[in-house]
């Protein structure tokens, strides 16, 4: 096949007999060489054909016999195959190797200890054993979605199946982000969300030692500005009075109050157990857990309020079985049951169980002078500058609260003259 330029490499494909390696039958082994840029790597083609069946100028069986005919079309199949995988490489990462176009076509049959989907499989079937444990079962599913999203890129864009971990480099992790954002069309948001599994599946080669650099390294992921929401103490003090006709509402509302003044996930809430609520020395009861999102623990004194909504529930038709503490349903249904508490409460907010977290985290302690380290623990952040956002959204609130006391006393007072 003659020589492909381009103004970034030149590729050629040969095929030849390896006479060498000649066999009892007296044929010798077809073999293939691709060369870029100067540089050649061979590899098998699985063929063999008598040496007298062939034509070493072309590079092709004589094609004498129907055997030989069938050996030619398999040949210039491959040259598609690789003529593909290079056009499909270069379009990719505007360069390319020998050894990576032989790697994109021999894909089925690479090391798959050290390979990309191989490394990013068993990473999701962890997950998917820790589901209940660990992980919550979205945790899991985003994972697997992810798992799917790369292996269509790979198909799509590379033409191979997996590829060496060696050879996901930063040019390989901006086209897929490129991928998620333009071929798929997803916002910001969730292209963050499916570059997290693969970020988190290269940090597990660096650590196992099969790559040495991290091609995340100058990856910056685009920023998203969250609008965090949370009630006031007289939006709280509402939702404590409104009463319900269905006692399945005023048990909702109860749950988010009791989030309200714990910060407890609703997850956490869901499968929160009586031997996590523990009696302390001093006679005070606290929440103490392993947060199902992270892993990480968290650490709750309980206020009066939380207390006496475990009294109101224990031993009632809203107590769980086996240990758990409360019977909540689907976060689904408990949404839908949230957004009528609102309208009967007034207040004119979608009311959800992260909203009653950042509520706890800015009206219920930081606005009340809670250190920012002691939230923190509460909350079972991994790392403090998770929290650190809560103290700009309460520097953000301050800023309303002050706006709305100028427009309160505006025009009451003079200065003496």
């Amino acid at each position: 096949m003659p020589s492909n330029t381009n103004n970034r490499s030149t590729f050629s494909i040969l095929f030849y007999l390896h006479r060498s390696k000649m066999k009892k039958s007296g044929k010798c082994p077809i073999m293939g060489r691709i060369s870029v840029d100067g540089e050649s790597t061979a590899f098998s083609t699985g063929l063999d054909v008598l040496p007298q069946g062939w034509d070493a100028g072309r590079g092709l069986a004589t094609e004498k016999s129907a055997e030989e005919t069938g050996i030619n079309k398999q040949i210039e199949s491959y040259k598609s195959e690789i003529a593909r995988h290079y056009k499909a490489l270069l379009e990719m990462r505007g360069y390319l190797t020998a050894e990576s176009l032989k790697n994109a076509l021999k894909g089925s049959e690479l090391k798959q200890n050290n390979t990309l989907i191989q490394e990013f499989a068993a990473l999701v079937e962890e997950k998917k054993q820790a589901v209940g444990i660990l992980v919550t079962s979205s945790t899991y599913v985003k994972y697997a979605v992810a798992y799917r999203h790369l292996k269509d890129f790979l198909r799509d864009k590379y033409g191979a199946p997996d590829i060496p971990l060696g050879q996901v480099d930063f040019a390989f992790i901006e086209a897929y982000a490129y991928y998620l954002k333009i071929d798929l069309q997803m916002a910001p948001r969730t292209v963050n969300t499916n570059m997290k599994p693969l970020r988190t599946t290269i940090k597990r080669a660096l650590n196992k030692g099969f790559i040495r650099q991290d091609p995340f390294f100058d990856y910056r992921p685009e920023k998203i500005t969250v609008k965090r929401r949370w009630l006031s103490m007289d939006e709280i003090e509402r939702l404590m009075r409104v009463q319900m006709k269905r006692a399945t509402a005023n048990f909702v509302r109860d749950m988010f109050l009791f989030s309200t003044f714990t910060g407890i996930a609703y997850a956490d809430l869901r499968n929160l157990r009586y031997e996590n609520i523990q009696r302390q020395a001093d006679g005070s009861l606290w929440i103490v857990l392993n947060r199902q999102k992270t892993g990480t623990a968290s650490c709750i004194p309980l206020l009066d309020i939380p207390v006496r909504i475990l009294e109101k529930y224990k031993n009632t038709a809203f107590a769980g079985e086996n240990g758990i503490v409360f019977k909540l349903r689907t976060l689904e249904n408990t949404d839908i049951q949230l957004k009528k508490i609102a309208q009967a409460a007034g207040i004119d907010k979608r009311l959800t169980f992260h909203m009653s977290r950042h509520t706890f985290a800015t009206t219920v302690c930081l606005s009340q002078g809670v250190p920012i380290e002691t939230l923190s623990q509460m909350l079972g952040h991994q790392d403090i500058t998770t929290t650190q956002i809560y103290a700009k959204v309460t520097r953000t609130k301050i800023n309303e609260d002050m706006t709305h006391l100028a427009k309160r006393i505006e025009g009451k007072y003079e200065l003496a003259k």
